[in-house]
């Protein structure tokens, strides 16, 4: 049984450990990672979507910054999505404050609330490389990619946009993948579990 760490910090922790537990079907234990060395324990990790600038803060003060780069570099699949996106980047546009102190772990650079504000939120079918059918993207205060690097894959847009991205072993999604029943994209990180 793999076990999947999720950064329990703030935001959308319950929402993905029910994602993968679906997506798993019973061949994965999710824990929640809140303490030095429990990233260790894990096969994959997920950084969900909340306050980017809360989840930074907490990150420091708990210790995990320097664990979780070391565990990116060291190959261990990360999901990453909307806040999690924003902290996997090595550069964050018009971020003058200095708020967010992106990790640099994968060759982006982002633009924070891309489509504007909580009202600015929306649903849409996206076409997303790999998948058979349009999936039912759940975008709020997202942020979009606006520079990739050479070795970044871009799989799915929302008109200029870019919304999905790989990058080795760096799976990171501009929307929240965890609020719908779809597993597909859960599904896709667990198989980099393979890899």
């Amino acid at each position: 049984m793999a076990r999947i760490g999720v950064l329990a910090l703030q935001g959308d922790v319950s929402e993905h450990v029910m994602a993968l537990e679906r997506a798993g079907q019973e061949k994965v234990q999710v824990v929640e990672v809140r303490r030095p060395g429990q990233m260790e324990e894990c096969r994959a990790l997920v950084l969900p979507g909340g306050e980017s600038t809360t989840i930074c803060r907490q990150l420091e003060r708990s210790g995990l910054t320097e664990e979780l780069k070391a565990e990116a570099r060291r190959g261990k699949p990360i999901l990453a999505t909307c806040a999690g996106l924003v902290l996997i980047s090595r550069e964050i546009e018009g971020d003058g404050e200095g708020r967010v102190k992106p990790l640099g772990l994968m060759d982006i650079k982002i633009i924070r609330n891309a489509f504007g504000p909580q009202r600015g939120s929306f649903e849409a079918d996206i076409q997303i490389k790999g998948l058979d059918k349009p999936y039912r993207a759940v975008f709020i205060r997202a942020p979009a990619i606006c520079e990739v690097g050479r070795d970044v894959e871009v799989l799915a847009q929302v008109g200029e946009a870019m919304v999905a991205v790989r990058q080795k072993n760096l799976l990171a999604l501009a929307f929240h993948p965890e609020l719908t029943q779809d597993a597909r994209i859960h599904q896709i990180f667990l198989k980099m579990l393979e890899a």
